[in-house]
């Protein structure tokens, strides 16, 4: 169940950010603009939500009592995989987002225009 709603979280923040970027495009910047300040912008939002939900499986994270055992590893790999996806949602997507662009969105029509 823990990693469902990790998964949310990730998705949730992914789209967050994608969908800033995209009405920035719709607003006529171009995608380096459009990335770089929607993942300024959107950073805050991202953290919240993911700091939110770390905070919430931190007490069982360190809790010591009586079957605790069994929470206590999975409540530690959901708060690392929040961490780090956190990370890869503000570093990854964005680049990720602006290679598809250059591959199959408008950086091709450009590229095939001009040849």
């Amino acid at each position: 169940m823990g990693v469902v709603m990790m998964v949310g979280i990730v998705v949730s923040n992914s789209i967050l950010v994608v969908e800033f970027i995209r009405r920035l495009r719709a607003d006529g910047k171009s995608v380096r603009e459009a990335v770089a300040l929607a993942c300024r912008v959107r950073l805050r939002p991202v953290l919240m939500t993911s700091l939110a939900a770390a905070l919430g499986m931190l007490p069982a994270a360190l809790s010591h009592a009586i079957g605790s055992d069994t929470q206590r590893p999975f409540a530690i790999v959901i708060i690392g995989g929040l961490i780090s996806s956190t990370l890869l949602t503000m570093l990854l997507l964005p680049t990720l987002y602006e290679l598809a662009d250059r591959w199959f969105g408008t950086g091709r029509k450009k590229r095939r225009g001009a040849t």
